[in-house]
């Protein structure tokens, strides 16, 4: 694959999946072929580990100078809000959510990018077929971040049809990693919770114990990520995919991580804010298209997460000094 890329770019790569990614897409391609960017300053590993530039989605010229100056061939655009932060703050959800991408579909169209734009279990709402979600469906979230990811969809399909903008989406899960704390989303108790299992030995959790949802390991979604935009356009049936590992609630994740430490104590209190985020999201994702079209196929279930996450987070704690429970 070495020729398909000369460079990639990342916006909002600080957050959940960009230092990873760029790991990944660095390996591959080379080091230098691959620039993180973001808003924020960057943590000391992050810049020992390969190009790091500032870039703020909302500066139109600057983004396309990076653009230029690097001769970018793959944009890989993560800054969002996400769902919970986005509610309380829906100008600036829709500033970054919406006047970035333009930004961003703006600049891939005028310098022939391939651009990967990720999507959301939070772009169905209440009316969407809840299981499974297919590809293809009535679409009406009630979140600033769902409206976003339906408009970002859309945009993309068009600006292809029309333009002939290689433009690529994955619907993503809930995504489950242990080095990124969780940044506002609906699913983050599903991170929490296993901090919590190895601190204090309790978790309050602010969604009811049979709330169903799809979720996926970081390493499954950073590799599903990586394979769709190597593959060739000719095998793309969309230009937007459902992807899929698993689906579970809170009560399941707590029975699966006890058979490891028996004494895990949840409590729940339901916020009204995310439960009724949660609640009208799908439980399942159909994802017969991505596995027809590009071979999609997940490598961790629920057990083997949970297994990995405890024994990264006790690893990490034991290294950073701190207690194991």
């Amino acid at each position: 694959h070495r020729q398909n890329i000369k460079l990639s770019v990342s916006t909002g790569g600080l957050g959940q999946l960009g230092v990873g990614l760029a790991q990944i897409l660095r390996k591959q391609y080379g080091t230098e072929n691959v620039i993180l960017s973001d808003i924020k300053k960057p943590p000391p590993h992050v810049i020992s580990s390969g190009p790091f530039v500032y870039a703020d989605v909302l500066d139109y010229r600057h983004l396309r100078e990076i653009i230029v100056n690097n001769r970018i061939t793959w944009l890989v655009h993560y800054s969002a809000l996400l769902s919970a932060v986005g509610e309380a703050n829906v100008a600036l959800a829709r500033k970054i959510n919406i006047t970035g991408l333009h930004n961003v579909l703006d600049l891939a169209l005028e310098n022939c990018l391939r651009l990967f734009v990720p999507s959301t279990i939070g772009a169905f709402g209440p009316s969407s077929p809840r299981d499974p979600a297919p590809d293809l469906c009535v679409q009406r979230p009630r979140t600033i971040y769902g409206v976003s990811k339906v408009h970002g969809e859309l945009m993309g399909e068009y600006l292809h049809h029309k333009y002939g903008l290689d433009f690529r989406c994955l619907r993503y899960p809930g995504v489950i990693s242990v080095n990124t704390p969780p940044g506002g989303g609906t699913t983050d108790y599903a991170v929490q919770i296993f901090h919590d299992a190895l601190s204090t030995g309790h978790h309050e959790c602010y969604l009811r114990p049979d709330t169903r949802l799809p979720m996926m390991h970081i390493a499954d979604c950073h590799r599903a990520t990586v394979e769709f935009m190597q593959t060739p356009e000719c095998q793309l049936s969309l230009r937007t995919y459902n992807i899929a590992a698993m689906s579970f609630t809170p009560e399941e994740v707590a029975q699966e991580i006890r058979k490891h430490l028996p004494h895990l104590k949840v409590t729940y209190n339901p916020d009204s804010v995310r439960q009724t985020i949660a609640d009208s999201w799908p439980v399942r994702f159909d994802d017969t298209n991505a596995r027809r079209d590009w071979g999609w196929a997940p490598a961790y279930g629920l057990e083997e997460l949970v297994s990995d996450m405890l024994g990264s987070i006790r690893d990490k704690r034991i290294n950073q000094g701190l207690p194991v429970s």
